[in-house]
């Protein structure tokens, strides 16, 4: 079973390669992207497409760096002070 699996991660791996592999063939035209003040870049559209998608990477990526920090720090803490223990109450003794 888990040699099936792997087989069809490897399969839908694969697919997901050659579909991106010819977009990237299927958009080699020049795409011109402008920017402020008469400013352009010219580049093939894959390349534009890549560089949109890396940059939402990193944003998304710098905006999550404050919570993860914030988590970092409050399971540090946790872990520095030591957990209170539930008070031991003895049985009743029968005399």
């Amino acid at each position: 079973m888990k040699r099936l699996l792997r087989l069809l991660q490897w399969l839908l791996k694969a697919a997901i390669f050659f579909t991106l592999f010819a977009f990237a063939l299927n958009n080699q035209q020049e795409t011109r992207v402008n920017f402020f003040f008469g400013t352009f870049w010219q580049a093939p559209t894959v390349l534009v497409v890549l560089s949109a998608f890396s940059l939402g990477v990193v944003v998304g990526v710098l905006g999550m760096v404050p919570r993860w920090w914030r988590n970092r720090q409050a399971a540090r803490q946790k872990l520095a002070t030591p957990a209170e223990k539930p008070p031991v109450t003895e049985a009743p003794h029968g005399t």
